[in-house]
């Protein structure tokens, strides 16, 4: 008996020790998922999009071999071979609008293609949405050079290529929620089909939770500098909401959420869990919509007030950007394959799927999350009532000073009420809503309850 005593103590002292040295939980399901990305599916389509010469919004949409046309047709055929197996989960299609002379960057009537391809979800009370982006059109120097070779390797045939793989990969699990692909045209053009999508997900009603828009994540050193760097991405977040009237930010600026809008909570998810699956990345918060004086597909979703950021490679290159092919000086031009780092854009595109596969797989936010506060007190009470769907085994709460970037603490609790001896003044927190697989939804930030 003694004997069997000390085996069985022993077993559970080096029980707890195993789970004590666990510090990071990967969802297996999701590790196989990234696993399965590969830099040679995703330099097969980088090959198939440069092979049509122009991609620009306004060239031939009849060649077979060439053109607007014939890339949509290639990507539509693809996620189309991927919705074969699919018993009807997957459906793809392009969905079109006329487009009239603008007297900008459009000048004559042409057909606008946005390639879009829906992975229904499994749980029909479930309408949330999650949505993968990258832009189908190339352009030259001149922008409105609709004929000319205009390769588009990087941008953005490596966010394009992003979302086929993406698409490849995740149509083989079945998720709660509604996961869509979408090869936007036009937005070299002035964000076209990104506007058009946009209107089309209001005026459907959907109920978009977040939007990753991959554009220029295929190339890892810049002109100028010469920096060299395969193991950081950017992502871009806006952090008070365009539509926020005059009630809202004066909640924003007495709570100090400044920092805290719906994109910035997407971006620190998508560095979080990113970095949790992909070894030898780091995400690098950019608190800022784009980059200085730009703009992205992802913006008319910010100007709709949905959640949306901008995924784009660290140090871009503009040699081979908005480049004519040609060599001065010695120095090459042009947006090729061969100025690609595939081995980057397979990490940035494993980035992109876990983020969505983690989201997916995650109950939706806890709501009516509050501060229950009673005076003048060192601790911080918080409450909330469950997810109106998805799974929910427990939850977290997220901890941060607050001039940290991102969440420092996760605490977890199976209540729907928890307190903590950290003052309300010198940190920010927030709920996640978590599965039994470890899948977090994205933090839910508390407001002030009625009943303080």
């Amino acid at each position: 008996m003694k004997k069997y005593l000390g085996t069985l103590l022993a077993g559970i002292v080096a029980s707890f020790t195993l789970k004590a040295q666990v510090i990071t939980h990967r969802d297996p399901v999701i590790e196989k998922m990234a696993a399965a990305v590969s830099a040679d599916s995703l330099r097969s389509y980088i090959d198939a999009l440069v092979r049509f010469k122009t991609r620009h919004t306004l060239s031939s949409q009849q060649h077979a071999n060439e053109g607007i046309g014939a890339a949509q047709q290639w990507v539509l055929q693809k996620f189309r071979q991927f919705a074969s197996g699919t018993d009807g989960r997957l459906s793809a299609f392009i969905d079109t609008l006329t487009y009239r002379p603008d007297g900008k960057r459009v000048d004559r009537p042409f057909v606008l293609g946005n390639v879009v391809a829906i992975l229904k979800g499994t749980d029909p009370l479930d309408r949330r949405v999650l949505m993968i982006t990258g832009h189908l059109d190339s352009r030259r120097t001149d922008v409105m050079d609709r004929t000319g070779i205009a390769p588009g390797a990087n941008d953005d045939g490596s966010g394009v290529a992003a979302v086929v793989e993406c698409a490849r990969i995740m149509h083989q699990q079945p998720f709660p929620v509604t996961v869509v692909f979408v090869a936007t045209s036009g937005e070299e053009q002035g964000l076209l089909g990104a506007r058009f999508l946009a209107d089309q997900v209001k005026a459907k009603n959907w109920q978009l939770e977040a939007l990753l828009n991959n554009d220029i994540v295929g190339s890892n050193h810049s002109n100028e500098t010469r920096i060299i760097n395969n193991t950081q991405v950017r992502v871009f977040s806006e952090g008070i909401p365009l539509n926020a009237d005059r009630d809202a930010f004066a909640k924003i600026r007495s709570l100090g959420l400044e920092n805290d809008g719906a994109p910035r909570q997407l971006a620190r998810y998508f560095k979080e869990v990113g970095e949790r699956y992909v070894d030898h990345m780091t995400v690098k918060l950019v608190y800022r919509n784009d980059r200085f004086l730009r703009n992205g597909d992802h913006s008319p979703f910010v100007e709709k007030g949905y959640t949306a950021v901008r995924v784009t490679e660290m140090n871009e290159n503009f040699e081979h950007q908005h480049q004519d092919l040609r060599t001065e000086q010695g120095v090459s031009y042009g947006d090729l394959p061969e100025f690609m780092d595939f081995e980057y854009l397979r990490k940035n595109t494993a980035l992109n799927l876990v983020t969505l596969a983690n989201l997916a797989k995650a109950p939706a936010a806890p709501r009516n999350v509050a501060y229950i506060t009673r005076g003048l007190e060192n601790s911080a009470t918080l409450k909330w009532d469950p997810p109106a769907t998805g799974a929910c085994a427990g939850y977290y709460l997220l901890m941060r000073e607050t001039s940290s970037p991102q969440w420092e603490k996760k605490i977890f609790t199976p209540a729907t009420t928890i307190t903590v001896p950290y003052s309300k003044d010198n940190y920010f927190f927030a709920i996640q809503a978590v599965s039994a697989a470890g899948n977090e939804s994205l933090p839910a930030l508390p407001g002030l309850s009625a009943s303080r």
